[in-house]
């Protein structure tokens, strides 16, 4: 891993660099765009960004009409705004007609800090997961993102992109390829599998080096494409790991780990452990801070580890 970036800061990037390559892109914010680095985007092409004010709702049914008409629209917000306060406008105008629209939602999870529960995105993905025809995925890093934003924009429908506000480490190489629907195995092991997401990634790669001192093999997947899940991945490492440990930045319930869950309670029944948000609101606090206090650290990823190798036998 090498260099520490926000997948935030890597979508304003990538999304001026499309809007210099593809004049249908257009972009949306619900004036936030300094935050969501949509900004970038509005500097370079201002007669293609349209900042819709504090009106959610209005923004995503302006986006399925810029799509009606053959534009590719971003449209962007904090993560709790995009799916509590626009949810119906995403489900009737966006998902239902299977618009072309790309929902990127900036600040997800308890990493946004100080500005507490409220503002705390840790249910975005299981909403948007239960919505039909869409596509959800949360990078684990600026090279992922950036691809995936790519992606999106030449794939055909409705996507909702999770992003952070915090700066990651770098797990995928430059020339990474990504593939909507498709996993990717960044460590082999033999002994267990974490399955991963998102920003917890990076944590589960430290968490397998601790587990490899004491001589366990932590095989390390993630899942970049939360819907629609690569079933072939997981099944695979269930069967030659015989356990899994799910991490997440949101909650346990509806996320990765309730979809990892759901599969193979189906496929191939091992022993899980969902490593999460448990069912709770956030809180107040400095991002690190909130990781340690809501168990998404390596050493509890060790830990939890050792729990399912027991449950293993």
């Amino acid at each position: 891993m090498s260099g520490m970036i926000a997948t935030r800061d890597a979508y304003g990037e990538t999304l001026a660099e499309l809007g210099a390559e593809n004049g249908d892109v257009v972009v949306l914010d619900a004036d936030l765009s300094g935050s969501t680095k949509t900004s970038l985007f509005a500097k370079k092409f201002p007669g293609r960004f349209f900042n819709m004010g504090i009106a959610e709702a209005n923004m995503v049914g302006t986006a399925a009409g810029l799509a009606a008409a053959g534009k590719v629209p971003f449209l962007s917000t904090f993560a709790i705004f995009a799916v509590g306060r626009a949810w119906e406008q995403v489900r009737q105008s966006v998902a239902y007609p299977k618009a072309n629209v790309k929902v990127v939602a900036t600040h997800g999870g308890v990493t946004v800090g100080e500005d507490g529960g409220s503002h705390q995105s840790v249910e975005d993905v299981a909403i948007m997961r239960a919505v039909p025809n869409m596509t959800v995925i949360v990078p684990a890093d600026g090279v992922e993102t950036r691809a995936a934003i790519r992606a999106a924009a030449a794939t055909k429908g409705p996507f909702y992109i999770r992003l952070g506000r915090n700066k990651v480490p770098t797990v995928f190489p430059a020339d990474y390829a990504f593939e909507i629907g498709k996993g990717s195995m960044l460590r082999p092991g033999s002994d267990l599998t974490f399955v991963t997401t998102g920003l917890m990634t990076a944590v589960a790669l430290a968490a397998a080096e601790q587990l490899a001192a004491e001589g366990v093999s932590a095989r390390v997947v993630h899942i970049g494409t939360v819907k629609p899940l690569d079933e072939e991945i997981l099944v695979a490492a269930a069967r030659e790991t015989g356990a899994i440990v799910t991490a997440e930045e949101h909650s346990i319930v509806g996320g990765l780990g309730g979809a990892v869950a759901e599969l193979l309670s189906e496929k191939c029944p091992v022993p899980v452990k969902r490593v999460g948000i448990n069912d709770r609101f956030g809180t107040s606090g400095k991002a690190e801070e909130l990781l340690k206090y809501f168990g998404l650290t390596a050493e509890n990823l060790a830990a939890t580890a050792r729990e399912v190798l027991k449950a293993k036998g």
